[in-house]
């Protein structure tokens, strides 16, 4: 049976070369990077190395990269960290309804021990009113944290203004970037970025590695305490197969990004208009220009989506219906909920998210078998049954004015 991925926001398979540069730290160069005699030699040489590379993808300096063990460890460092730092300065967050949850959760979690947090709403299009933020800011905000790209809808915040905005209220502002990193363009110091979070696997690279770029002159008390490593800022021995392995997840980014924007892009519109022909009561969720280039989040009315995906599953397509960070969980989508999807909507929806290996085969191939599925699953509704059969007297309605 043909299989294709398109869950490729949950997780990506590890790009060969990325798999290479990793295998000597398997084996070989074992030492440990703090060693001063040889074995600890070359480790420690890639590790500087990777470092630069890193810093490269977000045109900062070698000493503002940090390597953590996954986004969601890179997110509390940067909300706790400041957030325990800046405590004698005031007790404000600022963040979105629509965040991670490792950011979302996070902010609950200082919620209940003293720290006062506002969740930004998004309209329709699952983006932010930055005059709705402007208005949330007191001279007790300490931090605003607020996601480059949505994991569930690819929608793109304007995080440039966002950076702007917090820089003149000298107020620190980090981003979950982990969505966006290696698919869009990041400047940290064009975006006026204090700290930013990836995760390797997102990229090509495997599972238990990430990053922080942390602002230099930025304070923050670390999240896990220790020996002297990274600058006193993250204890414990590097993972240096996993941090060789994101170094070129990161430079296959920057070498690849423009190429793979464009075949993504073309891919995904391919999908979508395909898609919203051949099935009717399909809606788009997110906006429809400012989002990520892979991204495609799909709601099939009068269907429910779990037992959508089992369907996809049997014709050997892996999709998923929103974050895999909440896979298991009853509950619609907070990202969609937030948005204003009703709730029976919200359970008929599909994130596609395409990589570097998807094909337009692939793509004519979800075309050619979803239709048939949505149509079968619909037969057995009764408020499909009552829609269709609304529809159709509309229509025969219309036909008799005609004539």
């Amino acid at each position: 049976m043909r299989r294709i991925y398109l869950d490729h926001n949950a997780t990506t398979p590890v790009h060969p070369e990325v798999y290479e540069a990793m295998l000597p730290f398997l084996k070989d160069d074992f030492g440990n990077p703090s060693s001063i005699h040889w074995a600890g030699r070359n480790p420690r040489k890639i590790v500087d190395e990777v470092r630069e590379n890193v810093a490269r993808l977000f045109n900062c300096d070698v000493s503002e990269i940090i390597f953590t063990s996954s986004g969601s460890e890179g997110d509390n460092f940067a909300i706790k960290g400041i957030a325990e730092s800046k405590k004698d300065k005031g007790n404000h967050i600022i963040t979105t309804k629509v965040e991670h949850p490792a950011v979302l959760n996070t902010c609950k979690y200082l919620a209940k021990t003293g720290f006062d947090v506002t969740f930004l709403d998004v309209d329709s299009d699952g983006m932010i009113d930055l005059e709705q933020m402007k208005k949330a800011i007191t001279p007790k905000t300490i931090l605003i944290t607020i996601m480059y790209a949505n994991n569930e809808t690819g929608v793109i915040f304007p995080i440039e203004e966002i950076g702007c905005i917090a820089k003149e209220r000298n107020i620190t502002f980090h981003t979950d970037a982990v969505q966006a990193a290696s698919k869009i363009p990041i400047d940290v110091k064009k975006l006026n970025v204090d700290i930013l979070t990836i995760s390797g696997h997102k990229l090509y690279a495997p599972k238990g590695i990430g990053a922080v770029y942390l602002k230099r002159g930025v304070r923050l008390v670390p999240l896990i305490h220790g020996g002297h490593h990274e600058r006193n800022r993250r204890a414990g021995t590097e993972n240096v197969a996993g941090i060789a392995a994101i170094g070129k997840a990161c430079e296959i980014g920057i070498r690849d990004m423009d190429d793979e924007s464009e075949k993504l892009t073309a891919l995904r519109d391919r999908l979508h208009k395909g898609l919203m022909e051949k099935i009717p009561y399909t809606k788009l969720n997110g906006h429809p220009e400012k989002r990520l280039p892979n991204t495609l989040n799909l709601s099939f009315e009068f269907v429910e989506g779990e037992g959508l995906l089992l369907n996809l599953d049997m014709k050997g397509i892996a999709a998923s219906s929103g974050s895999a960070c909440t896979s298991g969980s009853l509950e619609p989508s907070h990202v969609l909920v937030a948005m204003g999807v009703p709730h029976d909507v919200s359970h008929g929806s599909v994130r596609f998210s395409m990589g570097r290996d998807n094909t337009i085969e692939d793509i004519n191939y979800v075309i050619e078998m979803l239709p048939p599925v949505v149509e079968r699953m619909r037969a057995m509704s009764p408020l499909y049954d009552a829609a269709a059969g609304k529809a159709a007297n509309v229509s025969f309605a219309s036909s008799n004015c005609k004539h």
